[in-house]
C-alpha cells in the first residue's frame, strides 16, 4: 500500500510537471502570437479609427489599420514586407501615425518629424507618407512643409494624435490586447474585430491567415492577387510603314496533285532558276554512229 502512494504521488507529480510544461509552450510558441478578438468597445475603437486621418494608396479592399509612430523598426518593417502582400490580397492597408509624448523631460520625436506628422494629418498625402517612410529619420529635413513648433493649429493637431494613440492604447488594454507596436487592427471574414500588438515577426502570418491574402507574391499568386503587384508589360511599338518591304524570292507553289510523267522521247525542259555555280558551256549533238560489222562463225550481221 505504501508503494502504491509513492508511486501515485510520484505520477501526479510529473503529469503536473508535464501539464505546466505544455501549457507553457502553448503560449510561449503559438498562443501569444494569435490575433485578439474585440469583445469589449468595439463601437468606439471603429469611431476613433474612422475619424483619425489615416493614409492609404487605395484599393478600396477591406481596411486593415497600421497604427505606428516613425522610429519603430518593426512599423517600418511591417509596412514595407507585408505591405504588399495584403494589397495582393485586396486589402486595404491604412496607415496612422503619431508623434510620441515627451517622457521626463525627454522628447521623443524631432521637429521635422512634427512638421510631416501635421501635414499628413491634414492632407492625407500619400506621396509624402511615401517620401518620407523611403527616407530614414536621420536624414529627415521636412523640407518645404511648414513648422509645427509654434503653430497653434498644427501644434493642436500633432497633440490630436497623441490622445488618439492614447485613448485606442486604453481601449486595446481593456480587450486584452498587448501594448506594443504597430498595432494591427481589422476585421476578419466573418466580421469580427480583431488586433495584434505585432511586436514579434512570428505573429505576421496569422494575420495573413485570418484575412487570406497570400505568403509571398510569385508564381502561385493568382493573376487577379498580382494586378497591384506586378507591373504591366510595356506595349510593342508598331512597325514604321516607311521602311522598305524586304526584297525576297517567290514562293513556288506547291500541288497536291501528282504530276502526269512526260512522254519517253520528249525532252523535258528545265526552268531556269538563278546559281551561283558557273553554267557550263553547250556542246555540239554528236551524231549516232552506224553499227561496226562484226564476224562470227556462220554469218555477217550489221
Amino acid at each position: 500500500m505504501r508503494r502504491f502512494l509513492i508511486w501515485s504521488g510520484l505520477a501526479a507529480v510529473i503529469g503536473l510537471i508535464l501539464a505546466v510544461t505544455g501549457y507553457w509552450a502553448y503560449d510561449h510558441f503559438y498562443a501569444r502570437f494569435q490575433p485578439v478578438a474585440i469583445n469589449r468597445g468595439q463601437a468606439e475603437i471603429q469611431r476613433l479609427l474612422d475619424e483619425a486621418s489615416w493614409v492609404s494608396a487605395g484599393g478600396g479592399g477591406e481596411a486593415l489599420y497600421v497604427v505606428g509612430y516613425r522610429d519603430s523598426p518593426l512599423t517600418t518593417a511591417y509596412l514595407a514586407e507585408e505591405g504588399p502582400k495584403l494589397r495582393a490580397g485586396g486589402i486595404e492597408v491604412r496607415v496612422v501615425m503619431f508623434a510620441r509624448a515627451d517622457r521626463e523631460g525627454q522628447a521623443l520625436s524631432t521637429p521635422a518629424e512634427r512638421a510631416t506628422l501635421a501635414e499628413l494629418w491634414l492632407t492625407r498625402d500619400w506621396a509624402l507618407y511615401e517620401r518620407w517612410a523611403a527616407t530614414p529619420p536621420a536624414n529627415w529635413t521636412a523640407a518645404g512643409l511648414p513648422p509645427a513648433d509654434g503653430n497653434l493649429a498644427r501644434s493642436a493637431v500633432v497633440e490630436a494624435g497623441r490622445q488618439f494613440q492614447a485613448r485606442l492604447g486604453d481601449l486595446m488594454h481593456d480587450a486584452g490586447v498587448r501594448t506594443g507596436y504597430p498595432l494591427i487592427i481589422w476585421r476578419d471574414r466573418e466580421g469580427f474585430l480583431k488586433a495584434c500588438a505585432c511586436v514579434d515577426r512570428r505573429s505576421w502570418v496569422f494575420i495573413r491567415d485570418d484575412i487570406g491574402a497570400p505568403d509571398a507574391i510569385g508564381a502561385d499568386t493568382p493573376i487577379e492577387a498580382q494586378s497591384e503587384a506586378i507591373t504591366p508589360p510595356a506595349p510593342i511599338a508598331p512597325l514604321d510603314p516607311s521602311l522598305p518591304y524586304p526584297n525576297l524570292p517567290p514562293v513556288p507553289s506547291v500541288s497536291t496533285d501528282p504530276a502526269p510523267s512526260p512522254p519517253a522521247t520528249a525532252p523535258q525542259a528545265r526552268p531556269a532558276t538563278p546559281s551561283t555555280r558557273p553554267t557550263p558551256t553547250p556542246t555540239a549533238p554528236q551524231r549516232p554512229q552506224p553499227p561496226r560489222a562484226q564476224q562470227q562463225e556462220d554469218s555477217t550481221f550489221f
